[in-house]
């Protein structure tokens, strides 16, 4: 893979783009049960934006919006909101899904809406934290314009260490 290199225009097209990406992908995610889209459609949009940062910017720079550590526990939370939502209901005595069933006391079309929702948000956070978590995998550890600086420093003074002891041994021997 290419190392990082510092581009302020790509950086800052970037930057105004990612908004207006993550806005969109809202809206797909909250009108998935009206219209084409959902929480899949969604959620890869809104993992597309996370990424595009991590590209423009650098990887170890775009810790700060969604770290590395945070992807499995996050995609954990999204299919526990999806898994929920259907056992909710099931404990109520209602099937799997059912969202009729939900003790919310709305009427019916309303409850079908909510729980619908609740599902399409699920899958949205499962699949954009399952992306980004895939992405940060096959680009493994965070690199960006000070990447490998300490990696540097520590063999550079093991190096100086090495050529003094050396020296040291030609000059005694």
């Amino acid at each position: 893979m290419r190392e990082y290199y510092d581009d302020r225009i790509v950086a800052l097209s970037a930057r105004l783009v990612t908004p207006f990406i993550q806005l969109f992908a809202l809206y797909v995610v909250f009108h998935g049960h009206y219209s084409p889209g959902g929480g899949f459609q969604g959620g890869a949009m809104l993992a597309a934006s996370f990424l595009l940062i991590r590209l423009s910017i650098g990887t170890a720079a775009a810790q700060s919006q969604f770290q590395r550590s945070w992807g499995m526990p996050v995609s954990s939370i999204g299919i526990l909101v999806f898994l929920g939502t259907g056992l909710i209901v099931m404990f109520l005595g209602f099937n799997f899904l059912d969202h009729a069933g939900l003790p919310f006391g709305l009427p019916d079309p309303e409850l079908r809406n909510a729980g619908i929702l609740a599902i399409e948000l699920g899958v949205a956070i499962a699949v954009t934290a399952t992306l980004i978590s895939i992405y940060d995998d096959l680009v493994g550890e965070p690199r960006g314009p000070l990447a490998g600086l300490d990696e540097a420093t520590e063999v550079a003074e093991a190096d100086q260490v090495e050529g003094a002891e050396s020296d040291a041994e030609s000059g005694d021997g």
